[in-house]
């Protein structure tokens, strides 16, 4: 059952069309009437983040008045209905909270769902991607849609934004024709020396994940970290709105989103999410500082560049020889590498192709097609495939040096300076 829709909002009718069939269950709803209409909200599920979302909070404070009276901030506290009683005892802390730091930090726009309560509680096998996906439907009825397509802005409860972090998002929106976009993001300082190496390796992994991607001129070499997403109200109905991922809710959602309206990187800020471990989630930061703190760095291993170097000659061959038949392609691509072409096989490419070929005129659109095909997650599974099969992971000192020296880079000799390094040429992008 979806939210209904007040009557006196004005809602576009896409917007209308995708909470009538998509929008989250009204179970859960805003804690007060809201009669402001905003150009944007910020969405934040907090699950037990009493001890870290008044920082966040605050950090959000430090950004224009004038600019925060514009957005809604809305907090989604949530939590499964298996949850510990230590989940429970700080939620419930937290939504007797709410108020005061409403007030202590000058949020007037500060809003909450309770999604923690009992008959409130997510179902069994949920988490952040349904809190996220709560939060976003929830605000879709309280945007502006009058003069402009406003901005739905996900943030997590235990992430920092910067003073300029609105500033640059608008500014971003106002001249990007894409309707999604990626924030720059550094995690911030750990506690120590042992979690600062834990989260230097793995953010490195993440940023030679997506420079690898760019070199091989993917279409999705973007970063996905879920605190530093954002999107027009417009592109998020178009992309079928957040999906109820445990994890990689933020992956699949900027897949989404760059297939239906495209995905640009923000610039001027920056944001701070944790390095902290957690064991909420399968995977992700959270998980994989967790298992490196127990089980040794050498847990996280790199991909070797060469399966960047296979997915590069396979896209550049589908882009060459676009007028290609399936069978002509397939046997181009066991050139490229055997598993390369087990992989397509597997994945039913020989009719896939026949069928984007029907129904795509022109090599622009078929090409579009193929990329929609041969998305963010095939790449990934193909990758993981050369890398099971023939390339086997590496220690990141010999994946970090050919990657950045094909960018032209002198590479540093430390983790540290090469993720500074990194961090210097992606947020630039």
């Amino acid at each position: 059952m979806s939210n209904i829709v007040p009557t006196d909002t004005f809602l576009p009718r896409n917007i209308a069309a995708y909470l009538n069939k998509r929008g989250a269950s009204s179970l859960w709803k805003i804690n007060e009437n809201v009669s402001s209409r905003f150009s944007g909200a910020i969405v934040i599920p907090s699950l037990a983040e009493t001890a870290s979302l008044p920082r966040t909070l605050e950090s959000l404070s430090r950004n224009p008045s004038g600019l925060l009276e514009r957005f809604l901030i809305l907090i989604v506290v949530n939590q499964r209905i298996d949850a510990s009683s230590a989940e429970t005892n700080d939620n419930i802390h937290t939504l007797n909270t709410l108020p005061l730091w409403k007030q202590q930090y000058g949020l007037k726009n500060l809003s909450w769902i309770d999604a923690a309560s009992p008959d409130k509680e997510l179902p069994p096998k949920q988490g952040v991607g349904l809190a996220r996906k709560i939060g976003l439907d929830c605000a879709l009825p309280l945007l502006d849609y009058r003069d402009s397509d406003p901005l739905l802005i996900c943030l997590d409860a235990d992430t920092l934004v910067q003073p300029d972090y609105l500033s640059a998002i608008t500014c971003h929106f106002a001249g990007s024709s894409s309707g999604g976009a990626v924030i720059p993001y550094r995690h911030h300082p750990a506690a120590d020396p042992a979690g600062q190496s834990v989260i230097d390796r793995y953010e490195l992994f993440l940023r030679l994940y997506v420079l690898g991607l760019t070199q091989a001129g993917s279409p999705y070499a973007f970063h996905t970290v879920g605190s530093a997403m954002a999107c027009r109200a417009s592109a998020y109905a178009a992309s079928g709105g957040m999906n109820h991922r445990l994890a990689g809710e933020d992956f699949y959602f900027l897949q989404q989103v760059h297939k239906t309206s495209g995905v640009a990187q923000v610039s001027g800020t920056v944001v701070h999410p944790s390095p902290r471990a957690s064991h909420r989630v399968p995977f992700g930061t959270g998980r994989s500082v967790g298992d490196m703190l127990t089980d040794g760095e050498q847990r996280l291993l790199f991909y070797q560049p060469v399966v960047f170097s296979i997915v590069k000659d396979w896209l550049a061959c589908v882009a060459v020889n676009i007028e290609a038949d399936a069978a002509s392609l397939l046997s181009r691509s066991i050139r490229i590498s055997p598993v390369l072409h087990d992989f397509l096989m597997q994945a039913g490419f020989a009719v896939s192709w026949s069928n984007m070929k029907k129904n795509n005129r022109g090599s622009t659109a078929l090409m579009a097609a193929f990329h929609g095909w041969f998305d963010a997650f095939r790449t990934m599974r193909l990758i993981h495939e050369l890398s099971d099969k023939v390339y086997p992971r590496i220690e990141p000192e010999e994946a970090v040096v050919p990657l950045l020296e094909q960018s032209g880079q002198l590479v540093p000799d430390t983790i540290p300076s090469q993720l500074e390094l990194l961090r210097r040429l992606q947020d630039a992008e």
